[in-house]
């Protein structure tokens, strides 16, 4: 028995390497010209290249393992029912279970090391990715400035008629950082750079004149020339420190971190409702009674402040509503690496399929189903709509009724639909062979 269960492992292996590799390589070529663009247009450097694309890796394979399974049991499987090797086994007396339970085991180990990749890899690297492309995105602050549109940073706004690599002309800034009239800047050309470790710029500026008027005589209005002028934007908010930056989001914690976190917001929310129950009691009171002045002033300020505890219990929920759905997408992801063999395993052995594109059809068609119920149960949940657990369950649970029963009539060996026919018929109304 153990012979056989390494040769049903074997026959899975080498679809699996190919699948994963396949479906990384897809995943990547969707984000690949956006990442080109990027390095095309910030110049970077050969080692934050290779960097930008090993940390975008990571992501891409946690959706691409569960793929990955499922399209190598589909050509194994198909394989295995090509070759009569089926008929040759159900003829020793070994039935589909059998055949599948080395599969099955090989993919809850796949599904629990996703669990911990999710939760201890995953986070980092996505954490890692996340200030390196900050620092690329703000590496040539030139490149931010689009020729022919007004661009906004902070209290300046800049337009330019034309740029040329690092260098900017015809160019009007507006700088509303000082005086309540804006100050007016023009130049035919200048250049801008990083400064203050990326929380600042500079700009420098060539031929041109300042346009300004005095706050305190509006009337008066001044026009200055100047060969050379380095104005400073200080502190423009990107927080762009050598350092890299401490905060993250919720793609970039484990599942032990975001639930503190929701711990600490519950416990918020008891504080809160606490101090709206005091205030509502307040308003009852006030309300009994004819107001006065003071009263009416008092009643005011308590239903502003009731408002306002209200609308923070509000951003609460939603805050822990979101926590909770990246926590059990984390596993969810994970566990459909087995449930996905349950699907591939009969959907094999009904197509009799050795060739990858039908089974990257059929594997396609089920995973972007399976992630568009992930997708829309995620909006669903964020809206409060379900529940985090069910709008990232329900594919899971859908899927593993599905895989079951097509496991149980590929054992009775009932026909569920046979996909060669619609391949044939599909194949003819577009005129192929």
């Amino acid at each position: 028995m153990k012979i056989l269960e390494r040769y049903i492992l074997k026959e899975n292996f080498k679809p699996f390497v190919v699948s994963l590799f396949v479906a990384t390589f897809v995943m990547l070529l969707d984000k690949i010209i956006d990442l080109l663009n990027l390095i095309i247009d910030k110049k970077l450097d050969f080692a934050t290249i290779i960097s930008v694309f090993g940390l975008s890796l990571p992501f891409m394979l946690a959706l691409s393992v569960p793929m990955a399974i499922l399209l190598a049991s589909i050509m194994s499987f198909g394989r295995l029912s090509v070759d009569n090797e089926l008929v040759a086994f159900k003829s020793c007396g070994i039935n589909i279970y059998t055949l599948m339970r080395p599969t099955v085991i090989a993919a809850l180990f796949v599904s629990i090391f996703m669990v911990f990749f999710n939760n201890a890899i995953l986070p980092e690297t996505n954490h890692m990715l996340k200030n390196l492309m900050i620092k690329a995105n703000y590496r040539r602050p030139v490149t931010a400035i689009i020729p022919g549109t007004f661009t906004t940073l902070k209290n300046y706004t800049i337009y330019t008629k034309e740029r040329v690599d690092e260098e900017l002309s015809g160019i009007l800034i507006y700088s509303r950082e000082s005086t309540k009239f804006p100050q007016t800047i023009s130049a035919e050309r200048g250049n801008i750079f990083l400064s203050n470790g990326g929380n600042s710029l500079i700009a420098v500026l060539y031929n041109g004149q300042m346009h300004e008027r005095d706050p305190k005589e509006p009337d008066k209005y001044q026009v200055s020339q100047f060969k050379k002028f380095t104005l400073n934007l200080p502190d423009l908010g990107y927080k762009m420190n050598e350092a890299s930056s401490d905060y993250r989001g919720d793609r970039e914690l484990s599942s032990r971190a975001m639930l503190d976190i929701i711990a600490g917001k519950e416990e918020e929310i008891i504080v809160l409702n606490e101090s709206t129950e005091k205030l509502l009691s307040k308003i009852e009171k006030l309300k009994e009674d004819t107001l006065s002045i003071i009263q009416k002033k008092d009643y005011k300020k308590n239903t502003n402040s009731l408002k306002i505890k209200e609308d923070k219990i509000k951003t609460l929920e939603a805050d822990i509503r979101k926590y909770e759905v990246e926590v059990h997408k984390k596993y969810a992801i994970a566990f459909a690496c087995l449930i996905f063999v349950l699907i591939g395993a009969p959907v094999g052995m009904m197509t009799k399929t050795t060739g990858v594109g039908m089974a990257f059809s059929v594997s396609a068609f089920v995973f972007l189903i399976y992630y568009g119920c992930l997708t829309l149960g995620e909006e669903l949940a964020d809206k409060g709509v379900v529940s985090p657990f069910l709008a990232m369950w329900i594919a899971n649970i859908i899927f593993s009724i599905i895989g079951v029963y097509l496991v149980v009539i590929s054992v009775k060996e009932m026909k569920f639909v046979n996909l060669n026919i619609i391949k044939d018929k599909t194949n003819k109304m577009l005129g192929l062979k």
